[in-house]
């Protein structure tokens, strides 16, 4: 029996990102799988009940909130250190680009991309910076390395100079609410969020390697040039916009025909999903692209990009367009809207291409990675 410790610090109720939902489906399934050994669960506040996927779970809340770079530097490399001394486990696995780096238990990192590398500008100084230090730490101290994609691998071995032969791919999953939708509850969708029009379906935060003011550029000609009653749905937080996307709307003759939901719970944000025209994911950088697949699985056809992992992940099931050509976005959105043969095409191939991506293949993966570690 191995006593595994987890760093469980992304684990918050009702507000799981990408990161937070790799983690919670994956530990979910580790630990009812394997209730021979023991998790030590490591918060950084007060954890929800919700967490605790089985007994042979041991939460421990470690203070303090991390939540910014010093406080990541303390909770990581002072308490989360003495707490590993205290409780001796057999492995630390970190869901993230951090770990103990002062510590001699053989530790694991998922670093999921190199973001923060290639896109600097589009962070907050501070920010970026630690994350270059301390990824960097990671990749040159941790046991064994994992990802979630091909690209995210070859880009982690060539920027840190690891060897290949110890990074894991372990890919992600999609959730269970989504599904395709029949025409009544999507017609009841799109009426309560764009007065029951088609619209394009964007899912994700606004920062500037997101690309979304070159969407609404694309958008924006599209519009002009078919008059086309397409809405533009972002569910985003409309208050986290940045310079370039305000100045994109600003310049939009179809402001009104832009709308941001804000943030939705998972039920809601699958619905949403399943009753767009279109998604839209024309990122200029990312390590999966989770939004791709999801909407795969609910039969809505995808625009994106054909830069970084998008390719690998998207296979020939998605229209792949130049994220920096707004011509070219805007083409494949009037290809969209009019090519009925197309749009079918894309949804059948995107429909055998999501079978590839499970939360209990991720799994499977995450626990081989482990388990290579504990040998």
């Amino acid at each position: 029996m191995a006593l595994i410790a987890v760093n469980t610090r992304m684990l918050i109720a009702d507000k799981l990102d990408g990161t937070g939902w790799f983690a919670c489906e994956t530990l979910k399934r580790i630990t009812q799988g394997h209730p021979e050994h023991r998790f030590l669960f490591f918060f950084d506040r007060k954890f929800s009940d919700e967490f605790i996927f089985s007994p042979n779970i041991i939460p421990v809340a470690i203070p303090p909130q991390a939540r910014h770079p010093w406080l990541w530097y303390l909770w990581f490399e002072q308490s989360l250190y003495y707490a590993l001394n205290k409780y001796k486990p057999d492995v630390f696995f970190s869901p993230e680009n951090f770990i103990c780096c002062r510590s001699e238990v053989p530790q694991i990192s998922v670093i999921h991309d190199l973001n923060f590398e290639h896109f600097p500008q589009y962070l907050p100084a501070r920010v970026a910076r630690y994350y270059q230090q301390w990824t960097r730490r990671t990749a040159n101290t941790a046991k064994r390395l994992a990802t979630v994609s091909g690209f995210s691998k070859q880009d982690i071995a060539k920027t840190y100079q690891v060897d290949e032969k110890n990074i894991d791919v372990l890919y992600n999953g999609i959730n269970g609410h989504y599904q395709p939708l029949d025409d009544v509850s999507k017609n009841e969708i799109r009426k309560k969020y764009t007065s029951g029009k088609p619209y394009l379906l964007y899912v994700g935060s606004l920062h500037q390697r997101k690309n979304a003011a070159r969407m609404i550029k694309a958008f924006s000609a599209f519009k002009n040039k078919t008059g086309s009653e397409l809405k533009f749905l972002f569910v985003s937080d409309k208050n986290k916009m940045e310079a370039d996307l305000k100045d994109a709307i600003a310049e939009c003759n179809f402001k009104s025909d832009i709308i941001f939901t804000g943030r939705l719970n998972e039920k809601e944000l699958a619905a949403v999903t399943a009753s767009a025209h279109v998604m839209m994911y024309v990122s200029l950088f990312e390590g999966f692209g989770i939004p791709v697949i999801e909407a795969m699985r609910c039969h809505v056809p995808v625009i994106t990009s054909d830069v970084t992992c998008l390719p690998e992940i998207a296979g020939d099931a998605a229209c792949l367009v130049n994220p920096k050509d707004e011509n070219e976005i805007a083409s494949a959105i009037e290809r969209m809207a009019t090519d009925m043969e197309y749009r079918k095409m894309l949804i059948e191939k995107g429909e055998q291409r999501q079978m590839f991506f499970s939360w209990d293949k991720t799994a499977e993966r995450t626990w081989k990675c482990i388990s290579a570690v504990l040998k």
